[in-house]
């Protein structure tokens, strides 16, 4: 299917009152990434003040230290013309097109953090990754436990006295223990630069026959935790692999191409700040070639962990990041319509077109495609540290 990048989709509804950052491929002698700021209908090169997005969201304002570092900067390009040479046929040699909104940050994730997508969670457990289990389950679940656990509060009194019951009736789940126990799950998404930005193709393992997208909000977290804005993610789950064993999360998670971001960071300012991020709305619809259509919604409200504790749990003076750090902050959409067979659920085909959009941040939008099929990921740290270096921008003089 065509992929197409429609430029009012892709910005906030108050686009003229955003501060929106992002990375961008730009091209000339040594073409390399770098840090851009949305203004207008123009695209603006941060890299003389700040080469990577990371030295940016080390900034005490980032914000502000955007828009002083876009004055006089160089444009880029159009807005319109980035998106277009996004899409994923037809980025390539002497285009600018958009990257994921990071970049020194290692990408983590927090899991179960809704009362739908933790149902659905240990449904896969015990189903061991076989979608033809998962109905009958799903409504055993449901009648004994499913009423209970999104009046739950993680870690409380009441959580623990839940659990007791259901380790009597032999249901208690290692997704349980994380849904509504004292410690979230965080786990690691992707690394450094390995994520794709908007237009870009998400990947699947050939191998997997049960797998969705997962429409989430992503944090973006200061060397210091200090919460610094938002943008949309996609963390591309296989259902099958999760579900046959906990010790394949690895497999689950972390492939080429499995996780998408974009397509702008909106850094928090005067017009948007993590109470937006709380009452947002994350919609998403899924288009296949076969005429198939999934469409579906996440209320933030029904997060089970509030944001600010979700970060405290990842970075903290237990575990520094010296580069920051982006979060997922989980979803409650795992989808149950069934595609290929009655009784199947649902799964991905290769060429689905997967949007995840919400008004304050825009549309993220990527096709679907087996890893293996997609551009091996080969820019990491190294090829970025020689390609800033050979184009002047290590120095300290650039950050004055």
């Amino acid at each position: 299917m065509a992929l197409t990048l429609d430029p009012r989709a892709a910005l906030p509804i108050d686009a003229q009152r955003a501060t929106l950052v992002g990375r961008a491929w730009v091209p000339g002698p040594h073409p390399g990434p770098s840090p851009v700021l949305i203004e207008g209908e123009e695209v603006r090169d941060l890299s003389r003040r700040f080469p990577t997005l990371a030295d940016l969201l080390a900034e005490p304002d980032p914000a502000a230290a955007a828009r002083r570092a876009a004055a006089g900067a160089p444009v880029v390009g159009g807005l319109a013309e980035l998106l277009r040479d996004s899409a994923a046929d037809l980025a390539g040699p002497g285009k600018a097109y958009f990257l994921a909104p990071c970049d020194l940050q290692p990408v983590k994730a927090c899991g179960v953090t809704f009362a739908t997508s933790l149902l659905e969670r240990v449904i896969e457990e015990h189903a061991r990754g076989n979608p033809a289990e998962a109905e009958a389950i799903r409504r055993k679940l449901a009648a004994e436990i499913g009423s209970d656990l999104a009046q739950v509060k993680p870690g409380s009194p009441a959580a623990a006295r839940l659990k007791d019951t259901l380790v009597a009736r032999g249901l208690w789940s290692q997704y349980l223990e994380v849904g509504i126990g004292p410690e979230a799950e965080v786990f690691s998404k992707c690394p450094p630069l390995a994520a794709v930005g908007t237009g870009a193709e998400i990947g699947i393992l050939r191998q997997s026959v049960w797998n969705n997208p997962e429409p989430e909000i992503v944090l973006a977290v200061s060397p210091a935790g200090a919460i610094v804005g938002a943008t949309l993610g996609n963390d591309v789950n296989l259902r099958d692999f999760e579900g046959r064993s906990a010790l394949l999360l690895g497999r689950a998670k972390e492939n080429n191409a499995s996780c998408a971001i974009g397509p702008f960071l909106r850094l928090f300012d005067e017009s948007f700040t993590l109470d937006d991020v709380r009452d947002a709305n994350v919609a998403l619809t899924v288009t296949g070639a076969d005429g198939f259509v999934l469409e579906g919604e996440s209320s933030m409200a029904e997060i089970s962990r509030d944001p600010q504790d979700l970060v405290a749990q990842t970075i903290g003076p237990h575990h520094q990041y010296p580069d920051g750090v982006m979060l997922f902050l989980g979803t409650m959409f795992a989808p149950t319509q069934d595609r290929d067979a009655p009784g199947q659920g649902f799964t991905h085909h290769p060429g689905d077109i997967v949007k995840i959009a919400t008004p304050t941040l825009g549309t993220l939008v990527n096709r679907v495609a087996f890893a293996t099929e997609i551009r091996p990921w080969t820019f990491g740290t190294r090829a970025l540290m020689r390609n800033l270096a050979a184009r002047g921008l290590l120095g300290l003089e650039q950050r004055g």
